[in-house]
């Protein structure tokens, strides 16, 4: 049975607490193999990644193979359904005209001192996009990644994608066609992270990483944040769901499963006013669950990682809502736009009954990429943002140091830096 806490009860703190601390995360032992991993890559280029893709996904490659080929990819994406390429370019006309929007402005203005001072932005040279295989390869996803990066500017965009037993997701090329990709690897796993970090004689280095992956993809991409940008360390999904009692019951149920059937290690939570409508979503759940082709991950989740929570008023649901700090938060009640006036933390919020979760999966607009593990505390889903570098700008003409420099110099000196007051006291001088 899903948890069932009741904000009322004398022991609801104490099991809300539990609830919030648990760990969902699968993670494996894995950092001495993925750093071996890394390290053979790193020194072997090319022989490394062959021999580990031909271990690991069963594929015999040769350099010249790594790379899908021209003909490869159109034959690819001739084979996807007419209906299913609709969709998928619908879903990446509306992320592309979102992430537009997100393009910041460069800035300059001069000062009372008139000094000229802003800041310009630019998008980083090249970008490396992992995309899972096997189960969990969406391509979705693609999309979510190198649309932004491509808005951003960026001028070389990879994907590494593997193909395990040599299976190949048309879907999966076609929406990196259709997102402007320059290459498509088929690798995958630590040793795919280890091409773009470091490179090899066929896969040029890249300076960001994004994209999820397994346990093995997480810690390589932790090993080599620094050498190269990432974008985050994404654990299993997640949704928090605020509903009042005039909601249809079988909607909620769905909702929450659309991302307990994820994986096993998912999270669905339900946080309500009406203990009538908690008791028909867990009904409503359970009736689902019958028929549900993914039931097992399903009720797993569920049962596992679910919880059910009556609470006093939509106050007080707001107040829960920020401490999960969910990835996805739907809001199914009446106003749902004064609530989220309320709620803090949230990597994505889904404004009314008529807006499933799902929705922002694929053609919503907004990304999916979304900070999970309570992670939308301090930080955002994947954005232009991710892939854009800002820099400052400023310039000082004779008056402006004049009349700042002398400030300047008086910290360098507290600071014990005699050069850097030396280096505005030269200048001073000359003015004199």
């Amino acid at each position: 049975m899903v948890r069932f806490l009741d904000a009322m009860s004398d022991g609801f703190e104490a099991e809300l607490a539990a609830l919030l601390s648990m760990k969902r995360e699968d993670s494996p032992d894995v950092d001495a193999t993925v750093e071996a991993i890394l390290a053979d890559v790193r020194k072997r280029g090319d022989a490394a990644l062959i021999e580990l893709t031909a271990r690991f996904d069963g594929m015999e490659l040769t350099p010249e193979r790594l790379a899908f080929s021209e003909e490869e990819i159109a034959a690819a994406v001739a084979s996807v359904p007419p209906d299913e390429r609709s969709a998928l370019e619908l879903a990446a006309e509306r992320i592309r005209a979102y992430h537009e929007r997100q393009m910041p402005r460069d800035e300059s203005w001069t000062d009372a001192q008139g000094a000229t001072l802003g800041w310009r932005w630019s998008a980083v040279g090249a970008a490396g996009l992992y995309v899972p295989g096997g189960r969990a390869s969406y391509p979705s996803s693609v999309l979510m990644n190198a649309i932004p990066a491509r808005v951003a500017g960026v001028e070389r965009l990879v994907v590494t994608a593997p193909t395990p037993g040599g299976v190949t997701n048309p879907l999966v090329i076609l929406a990196a066609q259709l997102s402007g990709v320059d290459k498509i690897y088929r690798v995958g796993g630590a040793q795919a992270i280890a091409a773009l970090a470091y490179g090899t004689e066929t896969i040029a280095a890249v300076d960001k990483i994004t994209g999820p992956g397994n346990a093995y993809v997480a810690a390589a991409k932790r090993r080599v944040f620094g050498r190269v940008g990432i974008d985050m360390i994404a654990g299993p999904s997640e949704i928090v769901v605020i509903a009042d009692g005039d909601n249809d019951p079988d909607w909620i149920a769905l909702d929450l499963l659309s991302q307990a059937e994820h994986d096993e290690s998912a999270q669905s939570v339900l946080i309500t006013t009406d203990r009538d409508m908690a008791e028909r979503v867990m009904v409503a759940v359970e009736a689902r669950l019958e028929n549900l082709s993914r039931r097992e991950i399903a009720r797993a989740s569920w049962e596992g990682c679910g919880a059910v929570i009556v609470v006093r008023d939509l106050d007080e649901a707001a107040r829960l809502a920020d401490r999960f700090a969910p990835e996805h938060l739907e809001l199914c009640v009446a106003d749902p736009e004064t609530l989220a006036g309320r709620i803090r933390n949230a990597g994505a919020i889904f404004l009314g009954a008529w807006t499933p979760e799902a929705i922002g999966d694929y053609v919503g607009g907004p990304n999916h990429v979304l900070p999970t593990a309570r992670s939308a505390r301090f930080s955002s889903g994947l954005s232009v943002m991710d892939f854009l570098k800002r820099t400052t700008m400023a310039r000082m003409t004779p008056e402006a140091l004049r009349a700042v420099g002398p400030a300047a110099e008086t910290l360098a000196r507290s600071e014990s830096l005699e050069a850097h007051g030396l280096s505005v006291r030269a200048r001073l001088d000359r003015l004199n």
